[in-house]
């Protein structure tokens, strides 16, 4: 299977379990890779022929600046229903949720959640 990669697509939202996190919000970023066939967009070079990285970027802005939820595993899980939902062309997807800036002590890079999902049929 052929994969389109999104890397790191940075929005601001107001997840998490705080209250704190909820009122102030924080950055967000969100990685996808889309599994699907390639080779007619390849052959064609149509955009009617694959997924529009904006569409999808606009899918992923629209859930992680919308509504608040609790966990980042909820967040994951409605982008990647979204993105299957979307596009016929897309079998597969995983989603990696990053939140750099947690409010728990220690010294880390950040915290993140991956799932990956697949179309039913």
């Amino acid at each position: 299977m052929d994969k389109i990669y999104l890397n790191e697509l940075e929005f601001y939202g107001y997840h998490g379990v705080l209250s704190e996190e909820n009122r102030l919000g924080q950055r967000f970023r969100v990685s996808l890779v889309l599994e699907l066939d390639l080779s007619k967009a390849g052959k064609s070079d149509d955009l009617n022929d694959t997924v529009s990285y904006a569409e999808v970027y606009n899918i992923c802005k629209d859930i992680v600046e919308g509504r608040p939820y609790r966990l980042l595993e909820a967040v994951a899980d409605k982008i990647a229903t979204s993105v299957l939902d979307y596009h016929p062309f897309i079998v597969q997807t995983t989603v990696k949720v990053i939140k750099p800036d947690p409010p728990i002590p220690g010294h880390y890079q950040s915290v993140a959640v991956e799932i990956t999902r697949s179309k039913t049929r």
